[in-house]
């Protein structure tokens, strides 16, 4: 069996990823993913790179030198025009520099763009994944799908930003997706499946 390690303690994004990620390689070999829930005294990584990528790879290095597994991690960001691309790499802790408050995070993005209407309220999100294995090599791929910031809360699904991300395409927010058809179009659907035909052909 070829055990992966999904190297986040948010259990949505846990969830996400092992409806994206294969069972097995093109081989027949079963594939387990294991989170770092299954690692409850492995520390969370100071993610201090000035890109979404090196962050990416600061976690999946992280989870390989703690377990000896195969690791998988990823940062996402979301790029708002009238911001001047923030809050980007500064996404998760926007509200607080050093602690995740998704709640927080939203109201400071509606509060700051208050006066900006809608249509100038363009936005992308950002997902660069990395894969970091035994012998060394790092593995990047990246998703990103537009769309606009809405003006309230929409939709009970999801996480993180979703409620307020309206999706170009769909013309509503994340939030308002079932997991099924976030997992067709999102940023790091887009991003993961691409290391899920990585890790088929292991």
């Amino acid at each position: 069996m070829l055990k992966i390690l999904i190297a986040t303690n948010n259990p949505h994004k846990a969830q996400e990823l092992a409806q994206i990620l294969p069972l097995s390689t093109n081989a027949g070999r079963p594939v387990q993913y294991m989170s770092l829930a299954d690692f409850p005294n492995i520390p969370e990584p100071r993610e201090d790179g000035q890109t979404l990528q090196e962050n990416a790879i600061i976690k999946a290095r992280a989870g390989l030198a703690a377990t000896g597994l195969i690791s998988i991690a990823d940062d996402t960001g979301l790029l708002v025009d009238a911001l001047g691309g923030a809050p980007g790499v500064h996404s998760g802790r926007y509200a607080y520099p050093d602690k995740t408050d998704h709640q927080a995070n939203n109201a400071k993005l509606l509060d700051v763009l208050a006066e900006v209407p809608p249509a100038k309220r363009a936005a992308r999100f950002i997902t660069i994944a990395a894969m970091a294995k035994p012998d060394g090599e790092i593995i990047i791929r990246k998703g990103a799908v537009e769309g606009s910031i809405a003006v309230d809360y929409s939709g009970q699904n999801g996480f993180g930003y979703d409620p307020l991300f309206i999706v170009a395409s769909l013309g509503k927010t994340m939030a308002r997706l079932s997991m099924e058809e976030k997992n067709k179009i999102s940023h790091r659907a887009l991003a993961f499946a691409q290391m899920a035909e990585i890790i088929k052909n292991f």
